[in-house]
């Protein structure tokens, strides 16, 4: 733990490594990019090591000496608390700010800590206001008769809706002073035992994230952009989610944008070459939907809370949230983080799976940094070792005859296969 800084002052990124920069708005990655990561609490330290040696892998086959990755350690949760006597370092915070790029394993906030969550509280701290989570089938044991055709990106806002955390517990002043002023100024009854919840959803949050998801349709070559949301019942947070998504859609990206009703009326139902179909569907809708017809979804743009519904309900279909990555991502500033928590019980046991971690790694390097070659690689691993059946204890349960390996084994594997790959037959298939 030697060396890790605690303080603003004492930051001093690796000198073989360049810090990327921010031109126009867009980050600008150098071939020789400083990306902070941490390691994590639990499960963390080993999932993290096995992410970092496959993106290593991958970078060295595509570009060879060309690009490679300086990784720069910080400290959050337990580690952090032992080094630096605090959960969450500023200089954690500044090295983020200061490289633009982060990959981090999963935290766990203990209780009376001050956080609600780190993992919340370094998403604020930063900015990070869109959560992104592929939801994507690679072979794996998955209960779904349509596990082949899921394949969509979950963009879900990770600043506001009730993941604000302004609530007040049954019987506090707060709550009672909120019952009153409700009953004096509005007429409305509420029971005097309530606990008080409060959902803000603003304009301009909803449409910055709108933004981040149609700039990422364009770039991925997508053809569906969906809005989910429950504005039929709240009309003036989730209602009005909607509608300023959709104005993000007509007004500031109209040249590939062609509604559901414009699609009818104008098209025939037909979607023209070149144009993406933004549309919406109502929360509990979309939940089936995606079970009934996931091939219909591409890109799904949520608020806070019905987008963490729907990407575990989205990867249970898939399997399970031992292969759901994530990135958290804002203006010019991205770190990836896998869905899943610490699992402590596993810890330092070496039979996780760490292909969350890693794929949350593809994201970061491929889809944010835009080196893009990076994924098909890394996924060609990753369906050669399930269809090899070599796998963690988490898929060679579902696998009957299957003898689970461990992560450090199904790391190497990966490497193996990454450095055996024909690179013009795995970057062909693109």
């Amino acid at each position: 733990m030697a060396g890790i800084p605690c303080t603003p002052e004492e930051l001093k990124p690796p000198a073989e490594g360049q810090l990327a920069k921010v031109v126009d708005g867009k980050v600008v990655v150098p071939d020789n990019p400083v990306v902070v990561f941490i390691e994590g609490d639990g499960i963390g330290p080993e999932i993290m090591a096995s992410a970092r040696k496959v993106l290593d892998a991958a970078i060295s086959k595509v570009y060879g000496t060309q690009r490679k990755i300086v990784w720069w350690e910080m400290a959050a949760g337990e580690k952090a608390q032992q080094l630096c006597g605090k959960l969450l370092p500023e200089a954690t915070i500044e090295a983020i700010k200061m490289t633009r790029l982060g990959l981090k394993g999963p935290l766990t906030t203990p209780v009376g800590s001050g956080f609600r969550s780190l993992n919340v509280a370094i998403r604020m701290l930063l900015d990070l206001y869109s959560n992104i989570r592929p939801v994507k089938w690679y072979g794996q044991p998955a209960p779904h008769r349509y596990a082949d055709k899921v394949n969509f990106v979950v963009f879900r806002e990770n600043t506001e809706d009730v993941y604000a955390g302004i609530e007040w517990p049954m019987g506090s002043q707060e709550a009672l002073k909120i019952i009153e002023f409700l009953k004096k100024e509005f007429g409305i009854e509420l029971p005097k035992d309530s606990g008080i919840g409060i959902k803000p959803i603003s304009e301009f949050k909803t449409k910055r994230h709108m933004r981040r998801a149609m700039e990422w349709a364009i770039s991925h070559g997508n053809k569906h952009v969906t809005i989910m949301h429950k504005g039929n019942i709240m009309k003036y947070t989730e209602g009005a989610f909607r509608a300023w998504a959709y104005e993000v859609a007509v007004q500031e990206f109209r040249e590939y944008v062609v509604t559901e009703e414009e699609l009818w009326e104008k098209y025939n139902g037909q979607l023209p070459e070149g144009k993406i179909l933004v549309n919406d569907r109502i929360a509990d809708n979309m939940l089936q939907q995606i079970i009934t017809r996931p091939w219909d979804y591409e890109v799904i743009v949520t608020p806070n809370l019905n987008g963490d519904y729907i990407s575990d309900e989205a990867n249970a279909l898939v399997g399970g949230i031992g292969m759901a990555p994530g990135m958290n991502m804002g203006d010019a500033i991205a770190v990836g983080e896998p869905v899943h928590g610490t699992a402590p019980k596993y810890a330092g046991k070496n039979v996780i799976n760490p292909t969350a971690e890693i794929l949350s790694g593809v994201l970061l390097v491929a889809d944010f940094m835009g080196w893009r070659e990076v994924r098909p690689v890394v996924e060609y691993a990753i369906r050669k070792a399930i269809s090899e059946k070599i796998v963690t204890y988490d898929l060679a349960r579902h696998m009957p005859g299957v003898e689970p390996v461990k992560t450090t084994e199904y790391t190497d594997a990966l490497v193996g296969f990454i450095k055996e790959a024909d690179l013009g037959e795995v970057l062909g298939k693109q």
